[in-house]
């Protein structure tokens, strides 16, 4: 039997609430309690080699080797370092995949703990690290019972979710352009994403948009050089550039509606070479972050139109390099629903709960816009223990337990589209 998009949706459907059955899940927690010590020794070697996006060789290579320990064959070498495992369950079924990422931040580790970042200046500061031992976890315990297991799962490690460095391709869309999912082709799609606002033991979710389409700018300013002591026969960039950073900030307060999400941050300011030399040229980093697509485009012809505006009033020439890194996140209401019937039949329903979109992005982003997608926020935080330091911070610290919450999560939600059918 093929399975087809709607074939899996009506079948999640089919009825008011879905729930595991009582003994499958009784076995998912079973399993992941018996795998937790491992999932704590992998997350540790991860999080304590780190390896930047598209650089990830022995982070790969350990992921591999792990899965291979398992009994799976890996394909390998997607979008430079990605590896893909599939299971064949034991009984025919649709296909669906979970997706774990794999790099780290370039940040200095502040938590002094004895599993601490051995690479100077490099940090799983996004928990990147809990995800992949997630998604291994889930692996295992998913080929403990893979004859009972009713279709295929696609376990996916991707590269370069923070994005590539100037110049390289990567990430998501890469691992699509290069066929991840072309056989075989995964009917739904899920993923999670750590988050210490959310305390560990819970789930948040959302319908629609999740998180924020992201945009990175580089806005190049050329002016003139000239001594300190005589502004007037040069061009200032720096000053130039200050009006530029001043004039951005008005796009959110005067262009776009007050209801409508929308942030445009600039995150880095290059300028001068001397304390008394008017600067010559001036460069400007930052990124834009909407739930809207005409927003986006807005903000974008915004950008666009300020720089040249306030260069030509300045005599300065500026140029605007303008990248559209991911789209806006869409979690499938449809499987949406589904699939948060199914976790309440696991945790409860004080442990699932709804959230607001937020402006972060994520490139899981690409493959929701190639089948129906489940994405969520796996608490990680514990107000006792004071970690509660937000992602990208050198202060992030996730609350272990949150482990065995995430392959109870991924594993029900998995066999739960499989058992629809």
């Amino acid at each position: 039997m093929k399975y087809t998009v709607s074939c899996l949706l009506a079948c999640l459907l089919s009825t008011t609430v879905l729930a595991l059955d009582p003994a499958t899940v009784d076995r998912i927690n079973t399993v992941s309690n018996d795998l937790y010590p491992t999932m704590v020794e992998a997350r540790r070697w991860f999080h304590a080699h780190p390896e930047l996006s598209n650089r990830e060789v022995a982070t790969s290579a350990e992921i591999i080797r792990r899965l291979e320990a398992m009994g799976y064959e890996t394909r390998t070498g997607l979008a430079g370092h990605g590896v893909v495992a599939v299971l064949e369950g034991g009984k025919p079924g649709p296909v669906v995949a979970w997706r774990s990422d794999i790099d780290a931040l370039p940040i200095d580790e502040a938590v002094d703990v004895p599993w601490k970042s051995q690479n100077p200046g490099v940090m799983h500061a996004c928990g990147h690290d809990v995800h992949m031992t997630v998604g291994l976890g889930t692996a295992e315990l998913l080929m403990r019972m893979k004859d009972d297991v009713p279709g295929t799962v696609v376990f996916l490690f991707q590269p370069a979710e923070e994005g590539a460095p100037p110049g390289e391709e990567g990430g998501a869309s890469l691992m699509l352009k290069e066929g991840v999912f072309d056989d075989p082709t995964p009917m739904a799609i899920f993923g999670s994403h750590v988050m210490p606002n959310h305390p560990v033991g819970t789930i948040a979710w959302g319908s629609g948009e999740m998180m924020a389409s992201a945009d990175r700018f580089i806005i190049a300013v050329t002016g003139r050089m000239t001594h300190g002591s005589a502004p007037h026969d040069g061009i200032d960039a720096i000053w130039v550039g200050s009006q530029i950073v001043d004039a951005l900030q008005g796009i959110i307060s005067r262009e776009i509606d007050s209801r409508n999400p929308a942030v445009v941050s600039v995150g880095t300011f290059s300028a001068g070479n001397r304390f008394n030399i008017i600067a010559g040229s001036a460069e400007l980093t930052g990124t834009v972050r909407t739930l809207d697509g005409a927003a986006r485009d807005h903000i974008e012809a915004a950008i666009q139109r300020i720089v040249a505006g306030v260069c030509t009033a300045h005599r300065a020439s500026c140029e605007v390099d303008y990248e559209h890194f991911t789209p806006v996140l869409v979690n499938d209401p449809e499987l949406a629903s589904a699939s948060v019937d199914i976790l309440r039949s696991v945790f409860g329903d004080d442990a699932v709960n709804e959230a607001e979109p937020i402006m972060a992005a994520e490139d899981f982003a690409e493959y929701a816009r190639v089948a129906p997608s489940f994405f969520f926020f796996l608490g990680v935080g514990n107000t006792e223990k004071g970690w509660t330091s937000y992602v990208h911070t050198p202060t992030f610290q996730p609350d272990e337990k949150a482990l065995r919450i995430g392959v109870r999560a991924a594993s029900a939600l998995l066999l739960g589209a499989l058992e629809a059918k």
